[in-house]
């Protein structure tokens, strides 16, 4: 919950700009707040940059005063939604089978789900990230077909690592992007991209991006500096470059 309009024509169009430099297979997207979209298209439109918003309802229409449906969101050319963040997990309560059809709505609307899924410290420490983060992730695939899933886009982010400095080391990132790819190659659909958020910098974006699993990055405070984003987005082109 950032931004404002002066500071974000500065971000974005710095974003911008940026991305044109990047190799053609490298995918640069932002999820702005809602009160943002116009901006964001106003400023992105026709540039490699995709918009998106950061959450989005479990309903499209109706007497759910505040609530915004993935549908208004198209309205304003985006392409993105995430679901699930960590965030709103913790803070508004929300449970696995809300964000299945919160992923539901998205797809229906014709918008990419950036589908998030992550453990506690505690949850980690007691030898249970693979039941939680398997349960998160088994609720949206149980509600989909093999067709529809090939449409999401899956962030794992660790709740440890997030806003507090620390980052999954990359072969803690990668065990659990594997296990994952397993979840989803099981349901049929094995190229779902599968992105790493956790206290992504520029210092450790590459290493990460090098693992067979991680496929990209979902970023939050960097994601504020254009060229802290920037150099991450820079990592990934250099990734895909010599892979």
């Amino acid at each position: 919950m950032h931004g404002r309009l002066a500071g974000n024509a500065v971000l974005l169009q710095a974003v911008a700009r940026g991305a044109d430099a990047l190799p053609d297979n490298v995918r640069v997207g932002v999820c702005v707040p809602s009160p943002y979209l116009a901006q964001a298209q106003a400023l992105l439109e026709g540039s490699r940059v995709a918009w998106g918003v950061q959450d989005v309802s479990a309903y499209t229409e109706g007497a759910y005063t505040g609530e915004v449906a993935a549908p208004m969101v198209v309205d304003f050319g985006s392409s993105l939604a995430i679901v699930g963040h960590s965030e709103r997990r913790a803070y508004h309560r929300e449970s696995a089978e809300l964000v299945a059809v919160k992923t539901q709505r998205v797809l229906e609307a014709g918008l990419t789900p950036i589908v998030c899924v992550g453990e506690t410290l505690e949850e980690r420490d007691a030898g249970k990230m693979e039941q939680v983060v398997g349960l998160q992730l088994d609720e949206v695939l149980a509600k989909l077909s093999s067709e529809e899933v090939a449409r999401l886009v899956v962030a794992y982010e660790p709740v440890w690592a997030i806003g507090t400095g620390k980052s999954a080391t990359s072969q803690q990132a990668q065990d659990v992007h594997a296990f994952l790819r397993a979840r989803l190659v099981a349901k049929g659909a094995p190229d779902v991209a599968l992105l790493y958020g956790g206290s992504v910098k520029p210092e450790n974006a590459e290493e990460l991006f090098r693992q067979p699993d991680i496929d990209g990055g979902l970023i939050g405070g960097a994601s504020l500096k254009d060229q802290d984003f920037l150099a991450i987005c820079k990592a990934a082109g250099a990734v895909s470059v010599t892979q």
